[in-house]
């Protein structure tokens, strides 16, 4: 009999594109994925090299389980760089990714009966660790025809008494949209006299297009700052996704009680990584610039590809690397009934993984990364449309039919 928690949350989507388009290219099917999460760029040879020397220097033990003093002081001097914000090495705990560290923090501060809320279409995990750390999560739902903007008065009007945690995902995944300033002003002044916390995912934070304001720790600072959690990660903007690396800033009490977390779960992360980590936050951001750079060609020219469809539907999104087009126009009761069955029958027939909208809670949508190449991305779309163009000539049925 397994544990109660087992049947509250469900196996990541996004991971199981992943293992699919795996098995067919285990089969010799070229297969082009616009489903991972993850930047095809290499990791910059700095970080690299730092990661080699730390292994010729045998830096290889056990570290102290909230990481080592010198990638602490690292973030809290990248933060300090990038936003004007001030924190203490004791207020920043290390994590093996930023996913670590949001459950860290869900574990730590919430309780059976808390409420916490948060956005979709959102990161499926997020929703997921709440329900692991017994707590109740509480949509406040986003649209298309508004940019998948999150907007404060949304937030305040689902506040409760049971209200614990809100937590902000910016730049979105799945979306790509930007919580603006002002919006998280708004949200961050009405809950400062409620005890209330406010848990930012911040793992795309430097993948921010088109020059938009996006200070957002230093809202937080100047309002709710002893309620205020950032978290963030090496993984998206220096291409490190392998390696494992995150972090946690907030409170020294709350990090406290996350460092007590981690030590019985998965303790230091690896000395490797975080010393390839403060290579990357230390050294020079240049590649940093170089891979935003190519992500805004792509995504303004995958946009531009779309276009000739007009049946799929996208917002512009103002960061991460990620398009999140509307596909419902192409589905109905008599081929494919939903974005779940378009993703499968794209991958078994188009050879093309995209991750359906289901993932995130948004059914009719289907998320495509930008990741790629722009000749696998330009690859991907002349595939998709071939697939579009067999849809409606009745090539493509579901994999099953119910009777």
């Amino acid at each position: 009999m397994l544990g109660n928690r087992t049947g509250r949350v469900t196996a990541s989507m996004t991971q199981e594109v992943s293992l699919e388009a795996e098995r067919l290219r285990r089969q010799g099917i070229d297969v082009v994925d616009l489903g991972a999460g993850e930047p095809e760029f290499p990791t910059p040879l700095h970080v690299k090299s730092a990661g080699v020397s730390a292994i010729s220097e045998d830096r290889t033990k056990y570290t102290t389980n909230a990481g080592i003093y010198e990638l602490r002081q690292a973030i809290c001097d990248r933060y300090l760089a990038d936003y004007g914000v001030t924190y203490d090495v004791s207020e920043v705990i290390v994590s093996a990714g930023g996913k670590q560290a949001l459950f860290n923090v869900a574990m730590a501060l919430c309780n059976p009966g808390d409420e916490v809320l948060t956005h979709a279409p959102g990161w499926p995990s997020i929703v997921e660790q709440v329900k692991l750390a017994d707590a109740t999560p509480v949509i406040v739902r986003t649209h298309a025809e508004d940019g998948f903007a999150l907007r404060a008065s949304s937030v305040i009007d689902l506040l409760t008494p049971r209200t614990k945690v809100i937590v902000i995902n910016s730049p979105g995944n799945p979306t790509g949209a930007l919580v603006s300033e002002r919006e998280l002003s708004v949200v961050a002044e009405a809950v400062a006299r409620r005890g209330i916390w406010i848990v930012l995912d911040l793992c795309y934070e430097q993948l921010i297009y088109d020059g938009t304001p996006h200070n957002l720790p230093k809202v937080l600072d100047a309002r709710v700052r002893d309620r205020a959690v950032l978290v963030g990660s090496v993984s998206k903007s220096y291409a490190m996704t392998g390696w494992r690396c995150g972090w946690a800033i907030g409170p020294a009490s709350l990090v406290a009680a996350c460092n007590a977390v981690q030590s019985h779960t998965t303790s230091n992360v690896s000395s490797i990584s975080q010393h390839a980590s403060i290579a990357a936050l230390s050294g020079s951001q240049e590649c940093v610039f170089e891979m935003r750079e190519a992500y805004r060609s792509r995504r303004d020219q995958l946009l531009d590809w779309l276009e000739s469809e007009p049946r799929i539907r996208c917002v512009r999104p103002g960061g991460a690397f990620y398009l999140f087009p509307e596909v419902s126009e192409l589905l109905s009761p008599d081929r494919l009934r939903s974005s779940a069955e378009f993703a499968e029958a794209l991958l078994r027939e188009g050879h093309v993984a995209v991750t359906a909208g289901e993932a995130f809670d948004t059914p009719g949508f289907v998320r495509l990364s930008y990741a790629a190449s722009l000749d696998r991305l330009r690859e991907g779309v002349d595939r998709i449309h071939n697939f579009i163009s067999d849809l409606d000539n009745g090539r493509i049925r579901p994999a099953t039919t119910s009777t």
